[in-house]
C-alpha cells in the first residue's frame, strides 16, 4: 500500500485532474497551461502539502529563480496578506525570495541596485512603483520586473492592480446611497498614485450626486494607524461634523473607529466608517468594517506567475512583451455603516406668565 506521506507528481495529477506532464509543466513554468488549469494545480499541490524535488527539477532544467521583493509598507495586515501570497506560489515554481526593506523616508533605488547587483532573476515591486527613478533603473537595467497595485502603471514594466478610481467610487456611491450628504474623506500617501485615483474617484461620485466638495471634509493621510487618529481628530471636531467617513485604507479606518469611540460616538449610529483594502484588521475591530476588498494575496501570487513567465521566457531567448492584470474588486458591507441618525429639531418651549 502506498504512503501518502509524500504525495507524488502523479497523486498531484489525479487531485487536480489533470495528466502528471501538466503537473511537470506547471512546475516548470510553461507559458502554453492556461491560467484555470495552472490554479487547479497550485490548489492540489496546497491541499496534499506536496513540496516538489528540487533535484529532479534541476535535472530537467528547471534551475531555481531568485526573487528579489522591495517593500516599504506601513501597513502590517497589508504586508502580511502580499508575503502570504508570494509564500504561495514560491514553492510551485521553484522560486527564491530576497526580502528587501526600503525605509519610509527612502526611495528604493539603492536597495534594487543591490537586489540587481546579488544577481536576482527578477523584482516584486508594491506601491514604490511610483518612484520614477526606480522605474526607470529598472527599465534600463533589463530586469524583468512586475508592479503590485500601482495607480498609474508604466508601460515599461508588467503589473498586477485593481481599479482604485471604480473601488472608491462605488464605495463613496454606496455612503451617498445610504443618506449621507456630508462625507469625510482621509486620503492615502501623497506619493502613491493609488492615492490620487481614490480620491478623484471618491470627488466625482460627489459631483455626479450634486453634493458640495468641502476642502475642509478631504485630510491628508499616510496609510499609517497614526495618521488616521489625527485625521479623524480633524474631522470630527469639524461643525457640523460629517455623518460619514470613508478612509483609503484599513489602518486609518480602524483609527477612525477609535477616535470616535472615544468622542462616545456610536459607530455606525452616529458616524459610518469605511476602509479600503479587507486585510485582516477589518474583522478584528468593532464594528467590523464595511470596506473594499482588495485581493491583496492573490495579486502578490498573480505577480509572482507573470514575472516566472518573463524569466523563463528571457532564458528561452523569447521577448517577453510586458503586460498589465487588472483584478476585480468587491464592495464588503459589514456592521460600520448605517443611514444617518435623524435627529428631532430642537423644540422651543415658551412659559407663559400668569
Amino acid at each position: 500500500m502506498t504512503s501518502k506521506a509524500n504525495p507524488t507528481m502523479s497523486d498531484v495529477a489525479r487531485k487536480a485532474g489533470v495528466s502528471p506532464m501538466t503537473v511537470s509543466r506547471v512546475l516548470n513554468g510553461d507559458t502554453r497551461v492556461r491560467e484555470a488549469t495552472r490554479q487547479l494545480v497550485a490548489d492540489a499541490m496546497t491541499a496534499l502539502s506536496y513540496v516538489p524535488n528540487q533535484a529532479a527539477q534541476r535535472l530537467a532544467g528547471a534551475r531555481a529563480i531568485r526573487i528579489g521583493f522591495l517593500y516599504s509598507n506601513p501597513s502590517a495586515g497589508y504586508l502580511s496578506e502580499f508575503l502570504v501570497g508570494l509564500l504561495n506560489q514560491a514553492s510551485p515554481h521553484n522560486v527564491q525570495l530576497v526580502v528587501e526593506k526600503c525605509e519610509a523616508d527612502e526611495h528604493g533605488v539603492e536597495q534594487a541596485r543591490r537586489l540587481i547587483d546579488n544577481g536576482v532573476d527578477g523584482i516584486i515591486l508594491p506601491p514604490l512603483c511610483d518612484i520614477a527613478e526606480l522605474v526607470d533603473l529598472l527599465a534600463q537595467s533589463g530586469t524583468p520586473a512586475v508592479t503590485v497595485a500601482c495607480g498609474q502603471p508604466d508601460d515599461r514594466l508588467s503589473g498586477v492592480r485593481i481599479d482604485d478610481y471604480q473601488a472608491a467610487h462605488a464605495m463613496a456611491c454606496h455612503l451617498i446611497a445610504l443618506g449621507h450628504q456630508c462625507i469625510g474623506f482621509v486620503a492615502g500617501h501623497p506619493n502613491q498614485t493609488a492615492s490620487a485615483r481614490r480620491l478623484q474617484g471618491f470627488k466625482d461620485a460627489l459631483a455626479e450626486h450634486h453634493l458640495p466638495q468641502a476642502p475642509e471634509l478631504i485630510v491628508q493621510g499616510l496609510f499609517t494607524y497614526r495618521s488616521g487618529l489625527d485625521a479623524a481628530e480633524q474631522l470630527l471636531a469639524q461643525e457640523p461634523r460629517p455623518t460619514a467617513i470613508f478612509a483609503s485604507n484599513d489602518d486609518m479606518a480602524a483609527a477612525v473607529v477609535a477616535i470616535a469611540h472615544r468622542l462616545a460616538l456610536d459607530v455606525p449610529g452616529d458616524l459610518t466608517v469605511a476602509g479600503f483594502d479587507d486585510t485582516a484588521l477589518a474583522t478584528t475591530i468593532w464594528p467590523e468594517l464595511t470596506t473594499v476588498r482588495q485581493p491583496i494575496a492573490e495579486m502578490a501570487e498573480a505577480a509572482v506567475r507573470a514575472l516566472v513567465r518573463q524569466i523563463r521566457d528571457r532564458r528561452d531567448g523569447a521577448p517577453a512583451a510586458p503586460q498589465q492584470v487588472v483584478m476585480d474588486h468587491a464592495l464588503i458591507r459589514r456592521q460600520s455603516d448605517a443611514a444617518p441618525r435623524v435627529r428631532p429639531p430642537a423644540r422651543v418651549v415658551t412659559r407663559l406668565r400668569m
